[in-house]
């Protein structure tokens, strides 16, 4: 696990430098709090894509903070800015399984933040924990999708049920559902056309397949997984909002989060949308792929390894 750490670590070196480098060379450089000092400290966080509501939300926490324990030096702000983060941040979220029957996971995102990649990468790390685990090619728009899948279930061991390119995905969650139960499968992870906030049609395709999973498993879906490229800052953000009214996300998956400066955010998802990160990607492999822990997050990100998984 430290090796884990230290990879998390390097994963997020543009995004401390970004980042936690820029606020605190900004807090330590001067000693008055003034307006001024809010002023561009909002401008850092937003620049580090923590998100405009996010940030408005930090600043004005530093103003109440400074006011209520008559702070004067500015060099004081960085601990007080950094409780803040670990609040928004949270706690830890892992993934719901059913008590009872398989589990549901309906993953959904639009085109090109690696779905297809990571549904076959979290296959990989459940059944590791021993999970059986089946895979639906509900992504029946693109026969390249089905083939996508099909060779990562391959690399998993694990089932791919499909039908041909153009298919219902409602009838393919049907397949999954019944193969699962019949089976004994722990959980199905399917996979969904990637979707646009003006294809509604395909909003409405999306919500079809809800409701057949949910007639043949009250209850289900237990997740619906939002997959998320961190290296798009802002636009993530934006696509989170769009999908956590008509997808009904329980919790994201934010890739790519390696090698980006972008990683701030998480603190804009976490702060102003309101739905849990669960799982990060940190890397082109099959173990790169890794539940997200807050705390272990924040000492990565503030270079405390002390603090994180040791």
């Amino acid at each position: 696990m430290a090796g884990f750490f230290s990879q998390l670590k390097a994963g997020l070196t543009k995004t401390r430098q970004n980042f936690v480098q820029r606020v605190e060379e900004l807090l330590t450089g001067r000693r008055k709090i003034d307006e001024e000092l809010y002023e561009e400290l909002e401008e850092v966080l937003i620049g580090a894509d923590v998100g405009f509501k996010t940030s408005i939300e930090l600043v004005n926490h530093l103003r109440q903070e400074v006011k209520a324990r008559k702070i004067s030096e500015s060099d004081q702000l960085t601990g007080i800015l950094t409780e803040k983060i670990l609040e928004i941040l949270g706690e830890e979220k892992p993934l719901f399984f059913s008590a009872s029957g398989p589990s549901i996971f309906l993953v959904v995102g639009v085109n090109g933040v690696g779905k297809t990649t990571t549904i076959g990468k979290l296959a990989g790390r459940l059944k590791k924990d021993g999970k059986r685990i089946i895979l639906a090619a509900g992504d029946t728009f693109r026969a390249a999708a089905i083939d996508q899948l099909e060779i990562w279930g391959e690399r998993a061991g694990v089932e791919v049920i499909k039908q041909k390119e153009g298919a219902d995905p409602a009838a393919v969650a049907y397949d999954a559902i019944h193969a699962a139960k019949s089976r004994n499968v722990d959980v199905v992870i399917m996979d969904t056309a990637g979707r646009l906030h003006n294809k509604v049609n395909l909003m409405e395709e999306l919500r079809k397949v809800k409701r057949v999973i949910q007639r043949e498993i009250p209850g289900a879906p237990h997740e619906v997984l939002l997959v998320l490229d961190a290296t798009t800052g802002q636009n993530a953000l934006q696509q989170a909002k769009m999908f956590k009214d008509v997808a009904d996300v329980t919790g994201i998956i934010l890739t790519k989060l390696d090698g980006t400066a972008k990683g701030g955010v998480v603190l804009g998802i976490q702060g102003e949308i309101k739905i849990p990160v669960k799982w990060i990607g940190i890397g082109e492999g099959v173990d790169d792929l890794r539940p997200f822990v807050p705390r272990d997050f924040a000492a990565a990100l503030f270079d405390r390894p002390e603090e994180g998984i040791t």
